[in-house]
């Protein structure tokens, strides 16, 4: 094979990927023009405090379907402690969130992968999270107010340790229950 040959096929190559990459590009709006991935949670019913702060980028396409990158992975404390990773994914649908990758939530010691986040319809006051076979259902007020990166998780699971060993305080005297 000549050295025209060789030019010819890498420009048809070349040409071909980036044909798929710019139609590829134009199904997936990313929503530059200034939209913030919160308004978008809020455009779908969702609160804006479920994502934290430290979002670098993100994108959505015609089906829901989302990608979020966050600067750093990310631990935030609410009703439980929620781990971030790097990337979360996920299809976005009015009032929920399904199939989301990149989220945990500890329940004791345990990490368990978040499989659905999902609010009432019409809006009200709880949204509800599942977890596995367990659907916890939480006040919507706490995640309202986009929240900060607390470290990286470790003081957290620590302090839980620190609970499980404490050793009771000595009883001066001892509650008696009257009953009639």
């Amino acid at each position: 094979m000549n050295q025209s040959s060789k030019l010819l096929i890498f420009l048809i190559t070349f040409y071909s990927f980036s044909v798929i990459s710019s139609s590829t590009a134009a199904v997936l709006p990313s929503y530059s023009n200034g939209t913030t991935v919160y308004e978008i949670l809020n455009e779908f019913g969702l609160p804006s405090g479920l994502l934290p702060n430290s979002v670098k980028n993100f994108s959505i396409d015609e089906d829901g379907k989302f990608i979020v990158e966050l600067k750093d992975k990310c631990y935030i404390e609410f009703s439980y402690l929620t781990y971030y990773d790097r990337v979360i994914t996920g299809v976005l649908k009015y009032g929920s969130i399904r199939n989301p990758k990149g989220i945990q939530v500890r329940k004791f010691l345990v990490w368990l992968d978040v499989d659905e986040i999902r609010v009432d319809l019409p809006p009200a006051n709880f949204i509800y999270f599942h977890v596995g076979w367990i659907n916890k259902k939480l006040e919507v007020k706490q995640f309202q107010t986009i929240r900060s990166c607390q470290g990286d998780g470790f003081s957290s699971i620590q302090r839980v340790w620190f609970d499980l060993l404490e050793v009771p305080a000595p009883m001066r005297e001892i509650p008696i229950l009257l009953t009639e």
